[in-house]
């Protein structure tokens, strides 16, 4: 397998509007920007198929203020995928302006359970940017658990509810379990220059010659041991660091890493055109 193309800062040029849902179950190697969060992604379908079981979005609206994230890996691929993929663009866009994650879970939960009735399986990571208070509010659908960088003590972690930093309430934001489902949510405040990976199981479940699968320990050492001072190129430094332990041989899986990098940025203020060109396409217009 060809090494996997850097993505540089020059690579770095979308910068997403309002209202605007970037992201598929396609093969992907490039970035876009949302206030405060750079993103960076590599997605690769198994055997390099046009379409995988990795799905990825971005999305970004209320006026800047509310970004959101969602990775998901679902067992197989092709047509049924490509449809959950549609539906699941969907629901991003549906809920594209609410800063509460709740409801998209549970529908999101309710594509899983369907899928679960005839036998596959599927896992997620939903995440909420709101860039007023810098907080990043996360949740867990039976996923890897992500990767926090805290740049202040230069200490890489799990973001996960037992976390240190990680808040057990943001504001009017319901945290918790969310009913009917086993999700919780858990708040993290971003500083300027964290970094957030999320990454879909092929990473961890990576074997050397020896049989061995790096596991979710081995993933986080092996992250600590590069550089974070390059945002822009750690997805594909992270995907052949995984490649190394595998002893290069193919992953056998689709393999997905998303890289946010919190530049603090605060979104631009918008003119008229644009406030009522937004509330058109709320409206449907």
């Amino acid at each position: 397998m060809p090494a996997a193309p850097d993505i540089t800062q020059d690579a770095h040029t979308h910068t997403m509007r309002c209202m605007e849902v970037w992201g598929s179950n396609r093969a992907e190697q490039t970035g876009v920007s949302v206030p405060g969060i750079d993103a960076f992604i590599y997605s690769e379908p198994h055997n390099r198929s046009e379409g995988g079981g990795d799905i990825h979005y971005v999305s970004s609206c209320a006026a800047g203020k509310i970004s959101r994230f969602a990775v998901a890996d679902v067992s197989g691929h092709g047509v049924d995928v490509d449809e959950l993929a549609t539906k699941l663009r969907r629901l991003v866009r549906k809920h594209i302006n609410t800063p509460d994650q709740t409801r998209f879970a549970r529908a999101l939960n309710e594509e899983f359970a369907s899928l679960a009735q005839v036998g596959r399986f599927a896992t997620a990571i939903l995440a909420t940017y709101f860039t007023p208070t810098d907080h990043l509010i996360v949740v867990n659908a039976g996923h890897p658990r992500p990767l926090w960088y805290r740049a202040e003590s230069n200490h890489w972690q799990h973001l996960d509810g037992d976390c240190p930093g990680c808040e057990g309430e943001v504001g009017n934001l319901p945290l918790g379990i969310i009913e009917p489902t086993d999700y919780r949510q858990v708040a993290v405040k971003l500083a300027p220059g964290d970094i957030v990976v999320i990454y879909t199981d092929a990473m961890m479940e990576a074997m050397d010659d020896a049989g061995n699968q790096l596991g979710e320990e081995g993933l986080l050492e092996l992250v600590r041991s590069i550089r974070s001072d390059d945002p822009a190129r750690l997805a594909t430094q992270i995907i052949r660091a995984v490649e190394v332990h595998r002893g290069h041989r193919p992953s056998d899986d689709d393999q997905t890493v998303l890289v946010l990098h919190h530049n603090a940025h605060e979104p631009a203020k918008q003119n008229l055109g644009e406030k009522l060109r937004v509330l058109a396409k709320m409206m449907g217009l």
